[in-house]
C-alpha cells in the first residue's frame, strides 16, 4: 500500500504550525524531556541535556543498518542529533552524545534542518529518521513544517531511548509515522548506575504505552515491503542481564500484547567507558543471547527481528566521518 504521511494533512490545516508553537513554549522553562530542568532555552540557556535554542546535527546520511522492514533497499535518511538525555557509560554513539562542548559547533538553523530532510528525500531514502530526538522535538516539528511546505512527503521515524515526556509525545500524534524506541532497563537502580537517569523503567514504559496508543501494534507496509506506520520496540541484550531482558519482554507482552513488533539486538560491545566498567566490560556471550531468544519464544512473541549473534562488529559507528559514520554497512538483521 502507499500512504501519505499524516503530517501532510496537519500541515495543510495549520495544525502542524500550532503544534510547533505549543512545543516551543515548553522551551521557555524547559520541560521537553523528563528531566524538566526549567532552563530558558529560548534565551539559549543550556539545558541539562546540553542543548540550547538550536538543534545540533552531528551527522545526516542514508543508513542501511536498520531493521529490514525499515531500511528496505534505499535505507533510512537518518539525522543524528548531538547530545542526549541519557549518559550511558557504554554508549556506542558517545562521540556525539557525550562530547558536549565539541558538538555545539554543529548547531544548525531550523531552515537548515528542514533542508537536510529534503536532501535525504532527494537521495531516495524510504523515510526520515530522527535519532536521539527527545531534547529537540520543538525544533524538529518546526523544521518538518518548513520541509512539508517545500515538498517533504516521506514517513518520519522517531528513533529514541524512550526517556520521553508523555505530554510531548501527545503533541507528536499524527506527526510521527513510525516509533522506534529502545527499552533499555527493567531495574531503576541499574538504569541510574549505567545511564544516570531516575525512574527509567517507569518513564520509558509510559512513553512506549503512549506511542502504542497512537499507532497500535500492526505495522503498515508499502508495496516495496517497507514499513510506513507503526511501532517497533528495540531491546539491547546486555552482559550479566543488566538490561533485565525477560522482565522487559514480559511487560511488552502483558501490557501491549504479543503482536507488538520487537527488535532484539545482540550488538553490545564495551564502547566508551564500558571497557572499564565492571559487569559491562565484555561482549555478551552466545548463551546469554540464546536465553533471551528462548524467553521471546516462550512468551509467544513472533513479530519482529533478531540480530544474528555474530553481527556486532557491523554496527560500530565512526563519527570522525560525519558524512558516512556507518560506512553504509547493510548490517545483518534476520527476520
Amino acid at each position: 500500500m502507499t500512504t501519505v504521511p499524516s503530517y501532510i494533512a496537519l500541515h495543510r490545516s495549520g495544525e502542524l504550525l500550532r503544534r510547533a508553537g505549543a512545543l516551543e513554549l515548553l522551551l521557555e522553562s524547559c520541560s521537553v524531556c523528563p528531566h524538566s530542568c526549567g532552563n530558558n532555552r529560548l534565551e539559549n540557556e543550556i539545558a541539562r541535556c546540553y542543548a540550547g535554542a538550536l538543534p545540533i546535527v552531528s551527522s545526516y546520511t542514508p543508513h542501511f543498518g536498520e531493521e529490514p522492514g525499515l531500511g528496505g533497499k534505499r535505507g533510512v535518511g537518518n539525522i543524528f542529533f548531538g547530545n542526549c538525555t541519557l549518559r550511558c557509560v557504554y554508549c556506542q554513539n558517545y562521540e556525539i552524545s557525550q562530547h558536549r562542548t565539541r558538538e555545539r559547533a554543529h548547531e544548525v538553523s531550523i531552515e537548515r534542518l528542514a533542508a537536510m530532510m529534503l536532501e535525504l528525500q532527494d537521495r531516495g531514502v524510504h523515510s526520515i529518521g530522527f535519532v536521539s530526538p527527545s531534547h529537540v522535538v520543538p525544533q524538529i516539528v518546526r523544521a518538518v513544517g518548513l520541509a512539508a511546505e517545500a515538498g517533504l512527503r516521506l514517513p518520519l521515524i522517531y528513533n529514541t531511548n524512550a526517556y520521553d515526556a508523555v505530554h510531548v509525545l501527545r503533541l507528536l500524534e499524527g506527526i510521527v509515522d513510525i516509533y522506534l524506541p529502545d527499552l533499555k532497563y527493567a531495574d531503576e537502580d541499574l538504569a541510574y548506575a549505567y545511564s544516570k537517569v531516575q525512574e527509567y523503567p517507569r518513564i520509558a514504559r509510559e512513553a512506549i504505552t503512549e506511542m502504542f496508543r497512537q499507532v497500535g501494534a500492526e505495522l503498515l507496509y508499502d508495496s516495496e515491503g517497507v514499513v510506513r506506520r507503526g511501532l517497533v520496540i528495540r531491546h539491547l541484550v546486555l552482559p550479566n542481564d543488566i538490561a533485565g531482558s525477560a522482565a522487559s519482554l514480559r511487560w511488552i507482552r502483558d501490557t501491549l500484547g504479543p503482536m507488538v513488533t520487537v527488535s532484539l539486538m545482540a550488538q553490545y560491545y564495551p564502547a566508551h567507558k564500558g571497557a572499564t566498567t565492571a559487569l559491562l566490560d565484555r561482549k555478551i556471550r552466545q548463551n546469554e543471547y540464546e536465553r533471551v531468544l528462548t524467553v521471546l519464544d516462550r512468551l509467544g512473541m513472533e513479530q519482529g527481528w533478531a540480530q544474528e549473534y555474530d553481527a556486532p562488529e557491523n554496527y560500530r559507528p565512526e563519527f570522525g566521518d560525519r558524512e558516512d559514520p556507518f560506512g553504509n554497512e547493510k548490517g545483518s538483521l534476520v527476520r
